[in-house]
């Protein structure tokens, strides 16, 4: 009796999970299998695919165009990530200081809200606002006597308009996880340095930042993989250019792919940018165990 009731509980286990599985085999590693298969062919979705060994791979290493979006995708997740990390920790001690309840509330709410809006709308919103022509703030500094910047037109502003976007955008999830790693830090042990003599600058570094380790750790993580795989603002905005000088990797995975129909040279693409992002990642954690601390 106790065996029917162990398969009927496995039973009933299997079909709870069954549908995260299936999600699982339809919308990853299928298309992942497919990717690394496909990354050995030439096909253009309109004939039949042709065995083309490495032909693929290789081409990637005399592709001057593919290292110059990979190194403008790296500057700008490097550029990411140090803003958001910096601007949500501050934020974070800004929001967390001690203040009304509903103004704490409105507060988070406003550097919250932006991160819910979908990427098309801010991206054509910040199209309009930054236009050297008719945006508002080519209105507002021309006010005060400022020549604004020929943002998406001028290679050396449109991807730090891109940037500046990005922060706007995606600062609020930023700030989330460091308000709520700030709040997990014991009020006991700051008090305790505190009654030692610590002033809140020796508090800040030597109590609050080391605790906080872990919550920037992941914080860091997430924000590279997601600034990696940057698309829609520069798909909107500036369309790559001008110069290519905003064209992210996946952009340009998605040009190869779906304008150029070079499916098997895209796939080959795309598990660089796995390769990429997972050698990042695991840099990343073994780099964490110098400095981020653990209780």
């Amino acid at each position: 009796m106790a065996r029917v009731r162990a398969r009927t509980n496995d039973w009933r286990g299997y079909l709870f999970i069954s549908p995260a599985v299936l999600l699982f085999l339809i919308f990853i590693a299928g298309p992942f299998v497919a990717a690394i298969v496909l990354s050995f062919y030439h096909w253009d979705l309109l004939t039949p695919a042709v065995f083309s060994g490495t032909d693929n791979f290789r081409a990637l290493f005399s592709d001057p165009l593919l290292w110059k979006v990979m190194g403008t995708t790296f500057l700008f997740a490097f550029a990411s990530v140090v803003t958001h990390i910096i601007g949500g920790l501050l934020l974070a001690l800004a929001v967390n200081r001690a203040m009304n309840k509903v103004l704490s509330y409105l507060v988070r709410t406003a550097i919250f809200f932006p991160f819910i809006i979908s990427w098309a709308a801010v991206a054509l919103i910040w199209k309009y606002v930054l236009d050297p022509t008719f945006g508002l703030v080519t209105y507002y500094l021309a006010e005060i006597g400022i020549t604004s910047p020929q943002w998406f037109t001028d290679p050396h502003w449109a991807l730090v308009g891109i940037i500046g976007i990005d922060f706007w955008h995606t600062i609020g999830f930023t700030f989330i996880i460091m308000l709520a790693g700030l709040q997990t830090v014991p009020k006991t042990l700051i008090e305790a340095a505190r009654t030692d003599g610590a002033n809140s600058r020796q508090v800040f570094f030597n109590v609050t930042l080391p605790l906080m380790s872990p919550t920037i750790f992941f914080a860091t993580v997430i924000t590279f993989i997601g600034a990696f795989q940057i698309f829609e603002p520069m798909q909107i905005i500036s369309n790559g250019g001008p110069d290519d000088s905003t064209m992210s990797i996946v952009m340009y995975l998605y040009q190869t792919g779906f304008q150029s129909f070079q499916i098997g040279y895209a796939c080959a693409m795309a598990l660089l940018v796995f390769l990429v992002i997972m050698s990042v990642t695991l840099l990343q954690f073994i780099g964490a165990r110098k400095w981020v601390y653990e209780e």
